[in-house]
C-alpha cells in the first residue's frame, strides 16, 4: 500500500482542520473562559498531529504536538487564554498552513522547523511555573483497559474467530519448537479516524519490522481497499515479547487499544492462553466519538454484527464534474440539433415525433439542473478565510475593526467560487486600509471606536450579488479627481464634466492609487484593478456607492454559472447573435417617432424612465436589414441600477445554449463574450450586455 493515495484526502481534512482551528481561536479571543472553545482547539490539534504523522510530516506533526500541549495545560486551568498566546497561535496556523501549501506543491512539507514557534510555545508551557511534561490526554473519568480476568476481553479478541489451514497450523507448530512466541492481535482504530486504511498498513509495517504476520483478517487487499471496520486481527509470529509488540502498535497515531494473547499452535481452535492475556489501551482518544467508544460497556450480539451507518456523501474530483458538464453540453447541442432538424424538415406537428422531442427537451433541461447543483458550493469556502485576515489587518494598520459577514451558504458555481477569493480579499483590504478613519477621527465624528466592514452574499435571480461595504470615510470624488489630473489619467477640463460615477472608476484603472504612502497592504494601484478584471472574466459586473462621511459599497454581480445559459437569440445584418436572458428585462417594439436625442445620444422614454439606446449593427459594424422608417426592435437590459436598449434587426427565440470560450481568437472585443453551437451546426456569437452599458 501506497501511503501517497492517501494525499488529497490529507490536504482536504488538513484544510477543514486549519479552517476550524482559525474560527475557533477567533471565538477563543473573545471569550477565553469557554471550555468548549478550548476542547474544540484541543481536539483539531490533537487530529492534525496524527493525520500529519501518519503521513510522515514530522516537522508539522511536532507543531501540532506542541499546540496541543499548550491546550491541554489551558484546559487543565494550569495556564489561561491571553491575547499574546493567541498572536502566537495564529501565527502557528500561519505556519501549519505554509506546510500544507508546500505539501500541496510538492508533496513534501520543505524544511523550515519554525523553531521560533516551538520555542514561543515552550515558553507559554514554562510560564504556569515550571517545565511541563507532555500532558496526558486521558480523560478523567475514562476506565482502564479491561483486566486479564475481564469478561469483556473474550469478546474484545476477534482473533480467535479466524479460521486456519493445515499450513498455516503447520507453521506455528513449527515456530512453538523454535522457541518463537506466537500472537493472537486484535488491533482497534479510533471511530473518528479518518484514514483508517493508512492507520492500519502502518500497524503492519510496524509489525514486519518485529516478525512475519501469517494470517490476517480481513485481508491485507481488503484492508488497502478500506473494506472494514475500525478493528483487524492478525496471527504474528515473532522473537519479541508481547510488550514490545504492543508499544509499537500503540505508537501508530489513532490506534484505540490493542488485545494480545501468547498462543500455541492450537490456540486459535482450543482456544488454550498459554500466557496472561494482556490488553493496554493508549491514552484516551482527542475526540468525543473515540472516547465514547472507550466508555461504552461491551457490545451486544446485536450490535456487533449491526451494519456501519454509510456516509451520504461523495468526495468527486472537481475534472471529473468537468468531464460531465461537457457531455451535457454536447447533449444539448445534440438536442437542438434534432430540434432545429424537425422544425426545418415540418414534421413537429407530427405528434409521434413532437411527444419524444419535448419529452427529450425536459430530460435534457432536469440534467443540466442536476448537474449543476452537483458543481454549486457555498461561497463560505471562500469567505471563512477572511475574519483572520481582518483581525491581521486590525493590528498591523492600528485600526479597531470587525468584520460582520453573511449569506455564506449562497453558491455559486465550483469554477466561479474559485476565481473570487482574490477579488474580494482586496475589497476588504481597501475597506480596511483606505475606508476606515483611525480610532481618533471616528469618535470626533460620533462614530463607533472600532469600524465595521460588511460582506453580504445573496442570489438575485440567475445571479449573486457579493456586498462589500464598511461605515468608514467614503471615496472622496473631488479627491479622485485631482489625483487623477496630478498623474496626467485626465485633463483639468474632463475632471470639471466628469461626473461621480466616472471619476470613481478612476480607482479602477491599472496602477491607480490615492494612498499617499506605498505599504504592504495597498498603495500599488493593483488591487481594484484586479478586481474588476477577474470580476469581468467571470462576465460579472462592479457597482460602486459611497457617501462622502458615512461609508462605500463595492456590489459584485456574478453569474450562477459559466456553462450553460438560457439566451434570447437575435438577428442582427442577417448574422445571429445570443444575449443572455438573465439581463434582459422586457422586449419592446420602438417606432422611429419616439426617439429622442440627448448629448448627440439616441434615447427613449420608457414608462418614465429614460433609457439611452445602442444599435448593434453599429457596435458590430454590419449592415442592419432594417429600413429607417421600421419600427426598432429593443432589449432592455439591466445593469445594476442601470436600464440600456439593445436594437437588433429580428427576434428567433429563446433557446439554452452552451457557452464556448473564444479563446485567444477573439481577446482585444468585450462585447463578445463567447461563441455557442446551434442546432444546425451554424456558430453563433454572444452579446455581453454589460459591456455595452
Amino acid at each position: 500500500m501506497d501511503v501517497s493515495q492517501y494525499l488529497e484526502i490529507f490536504l482536504d481534512e488538513t484544510k477543514e482542520h486549519l479552517q476550524s482551528l482559525s474560527d475557533q481561536l477567533m471565538s477563543l479571543e473573545q471569550d477565553p473562559e469557554n471550555m468548549d472553545t478550548i476542547n474544540e482547539i484541543f481536539r483539531a490539534a490533537h487530529t492534525l498531529k496524527g493525520m500529519a504523522g501518519t503521513m510522515g510530516y514530522k516537522r508539522m506533526q511536532n507543531l501540532t504536538h506542541d499546540m496541543e500541549n499548550v491546550f491541554s495545560e489551558v484546559r487543565n486551568g494550569a495556564i489561561k487564554a491571553d491575547g499574546s498566546m493567541i498572536d502566537v497561535l495564529f501565527q502557528c496556523l500561519d505556519a501549519l498552513e505554509e506546510y500544507t501549501e508546500n505539501v500541496q506543491n510538492t508533496s513534501d512539507e520543505g524544511t523550515n522547523d519554525n523553531e521560533h514557534l516551538i520555542k514561543a510555545l515552550n515558553q507559554i508551557l514554562a510560564s504556569k511555573g515550571g517545565e511541563v511534561e507532555v500532558p496526558s490526554v486521558q480523560a478523567k473519568d475514562e476506565p482502564k483497559a479491561a483486566s486479564a480476568d475481564g469478561g469483556n476481553d473474550a469478546s474484545k479478541e476477534k482473533w480467535r474467530d479466524i479460521k486456519l489451514d493445515d499450513t498455516e497450523k503447520l507453521v506455528m507448530s513449527e515456530a512453538v519448537n523454535q522457541s518463537k512466541n506466537v500472537m493472537g492481535i486484535t488491533v482497534y482504530i479510533q471511530e473518528s479516524c479518518i484514514l483508517k486504511a493508512a492507520r492500519a498498513f502502518l500497524v503492519y509495517k510496524a509489525l514486519e519490522d518485529l516478525g512475519e504476520t501469517i494470517v490476517s483478517n480481513p485481508s491485507a487487499q481488503d484492508i488497502e481497499d478500506e473494506k472494514f471496520d475500525f478493528d483487524f486481527s492478525v496471527i504474528f509470529i515473532t522473537d519479541e515479547d508481547s510488550e514490545t509488540v504492543k508499544k509499537a502498535i500503540l505508537d501508530v497515531s489513532e490506534i484505540e487499544s490493542c488485545y494480545i494473547s501468547l498462543m500455541d499452535a492450537e490456540a486459535p481452535k482450543e482456544g488454550a492462553v498459554k500466557a496472561v492475556r494482556e490488553s493496554e489501551e493508549k491514552p484516551a482518544a482527542a475526540t468525543p466519538a473515540a472516547a465514547s467508544a472507550v466508555n461504552a460497556p461491551a457490545k451486544t450480539d446485536k450490535t456487533k454484527n449491526a451494519k456501519p451507518i454509510v456516509n451520504r456523501t461523495v468526495r468527486v474530483d472537481i475534472e471529473k464534474l468537468d468531464v460531465l458538464m461537457n457531455l451535457v453540453s454536447e447533449l444539448i447541442i445534440a438536442k437542438n440539433s434534432l430540434v432545429s432538424a424537425a422544425t426545418t424538415e415540418g414534421i413537429t406537428a407530427n405528434s409521434a415525433v413532437n411527444e419524444p422531442i419535448e419529452y427529450l427537451e425536459s430530460v435534457t433541461t432536469n440534467l443540466h439542473e442536476s448537474v449543476m447543483k452537483v458543481r454549486m458550493v457555498p461561497i463560505e469556502n471562500v469567505v471563512q478565510k477572511f475574519p483572520k485576515m481582518i483581525r491581521d489587518l486590525s493590528k498591523k494598520l492600528d485600526k479597531k475593526m470587525q468584520l460582520f459577514m453573511s449569506g455564506e451558504e449562497t453558491e455559486l458555481d465550483r469554477t466561479v467560487v474559485d476565481e473570487i477569493g482574490d477579488p474580494l480579499m482586496h475589497l476588504l483590504r481597501n475597506s480596511a486600509d483606505h475606508g476606515l478613519e483611525s480610532a481618533e477621527k471616528r469618535l470626533e465624528r460620533g462614530k463607533p471606536e472600532a469600524g465595521s466592514i460588511y460582506l453580504d452574499a445573496y442570489q438575485d435571480g440567475n445571479n449573486v450579488v457579493i456586498e462589500v461595504r464598511d461605515d468608514g470615510n467614503g471615496i472622496d470624488v473631488e479627491g479622485v479627481k485631482a489625483k487623477a489630473i496630478e498623474k496626467g489619467t485626465i485633463t483639468p477640463e474632463q475632471a470639471e464634466n466628469m461626473s461621480d460615477k466616472d471619476a470613481i472608476g478612476l480607482l479602477f484603472m491599472p496602477s491607480f492609487s490615492t494612498a499617499k504612502k506605498v505599504s504592504d497592504v495597498s498603495g500599488r494601484g493593483v488591487g481594484l484593478d484586479v478586481v474588476k478584471s477577474k470580476i469581468e472574466s467571470l462576465s460579472g459586473e462592479v457597482e460602486v456607492k459611497t457617501k462622502l462621511g458615512e461609508g462605500s459599497t463595492f456590489i459584485i454581480r456574478l453569474p450562477l454559472t459559466l456553462a450553460i445559459i438560457q439566451a434570447l437569440m437575435v438577428e442582427v445584418g442577417g448574422e445571429k447573435y445570443a444575449i443572455s436572458l438573465g439581463s434582459i428585462q422586457t422586449i419592446e417594439d420602438i417606432s422611429p417617432d419616439e426617439i429622442k436625442f440627448v448629448q448627440n445620444e439616441e434615447v427613449i422614454n420608457l414608462r418614465g424612465d429614460v433609457i439611452p439606446l445602442v444599435r448593434l449593427n453599429e457596435v458590430l459594424d454590419i449592415a442592419s436589414t432594417k429600413g429607417p422608417d421600421d419600427n426598432l426592435v429593443v432589449a432592455i437590459v439591466k445593469k445594476g441600477d442601470q436600464l440600456g436598449g439593445l436594437v437588433v434587426d429580428e427576434l428567433m427565440g429563446q433557446q439554452e445554449i452552451v457557452i464556448k470560450s473564444l479563446g485567444k481568437y477573439i481577446n482585444k472585443s468585450k462585447v463578445i463574450s463567447g461563441a455557442t453551437i446551434l442546432g444546425d451546426g451554424e456558430i453563433a456569437l454572444i452579446i455581453d450586455a454589460n459591456a455595452l452599458l
